[in-house]
């Protein structure tokens, strides 16, 4: 952890909702006029689109289990936690982007499901976010939370979390709906070892729990929406007088445990931005102060 470099990470599965706080994070920083190197985890994958493909079949043939992206055999996690040691010390580190689509890809003239060259990042920043599986893993040989001053978890319960994958794959991806239980099938053993562990390790976690039947995830029901949904946020650290002030802002809120809050689901961003304004607003400030001293 840095007080002059801070490292904000937000973590969890795809398709959990990250993208949504790392926008938030977005709006925060340009609002208050903060420099912020943003960090796709995808980058840090190990193996483009079409080698994972391949592999995927590969260790199902030959290995007795598979590989996912969940695990860190397809993922770069010793480069992950160097970028995350040296930004902490320096400010500085290394990177790539991944190209998801045929917009992206064409910037760089290159093919959908590729990596960009590793680059060094801006310097001069006020923080690093990062946006991805495994901001906060630890393994036998890489400990990526201890470098994160604020580590944000955000979950579905788990038949949301595979209702809004199913959605988003087929939608946007073109998959069939065997596919991507198939894919979700696969993935499940690293999911429990190395995703789920890391909600233990965060300082906030927000999870979005439906308020309809999802019993049946595969059955094509829809995505429930906000106004069908609760966000249960735990604080490793709670505060009651910010609790307090948070059950005050946000209508129809309510304590359930010493270290949980629950909130309407559709007020899921007035939230975020309320919880973290305040908290990031304090990283950059702290750190602006500390390499002042310097």
């Amino acid at each position: 952890m840095s007080r002059a470099h801070p490292i904000v990470a937000v973590t969890g599965a795809s398709g959990a909702g990250t993208t949504s706080v790392q926008e938030t994070f977005k709006f925060i920083c340009a609002e208050a006029n903060f420099l912020a190197i943003f960090v796709e985890g995808d980058s840090f994958h190990r193996y483009e689109r079409e080698e994972m493909r391949k592999l995927i079949d590969a260790w199902e043939r030959t290995a007795g289990r598979t590989i996912s992206h969940f695990g860190p055999e397809a993922n770069l996690l010793d480069e992950l936690e160097a970028l995350f040691n040296e930004y902490g010390e320096v400010g500085a580190g290394r990177a790539r982007q991944y190209l998801h689509d045929e917009n992206s890809a064409r910037l760089y003239g290159q093919k959908v499901g590729t990596f960009t060259e590793w680059s060094d990042i801006a310097t001069g920043s006020d923080l690093l976010i990062y946006e991805g599986l495994h901001g906060g893993i630890v393994t036998d040989t890489v400990n990526i939370s201890q470098h994160v001053d604020l580590l944000i978890g955000v979950t579905p319960t788990i038949n949301l979390e595979w209702i809004q994958k199913l959605y988003r794959d087929q939608k946007d991806r073109g998959h069939s709906i065997d596919d991507v239980t198939q894919t979700i099938l696969r993935r499940m053993p690293d999911y429990i070892e190395h995703i789920v562990p890391q909600y233990s390790r965060t300082h906030i976690n927000f999870q979005r729990v439906p308020t309809v039947d999802t019993s049946n995830p595969f059955s094509n029901i829809g995505i429930p929406s906000p106004s069908e949904s609760l966000i249960v946020i735990r604080f490793n650290d709670p505060n009651q007088t910010e609790i307090e002030d948070i059950i005050n802002a946000i209508g129809g809120s309510f304590q359930s445990k010493e270290d949980c809050i629950v909130v309407p689901g559709q007020t899921f961003e007035k939230t975020l931005k309320f919880i973290l304004t305040p908290r990031v607003q304090k990283l950059v400030i702290n750190g602006r102060e500390e390499r002042a001293q310097k």
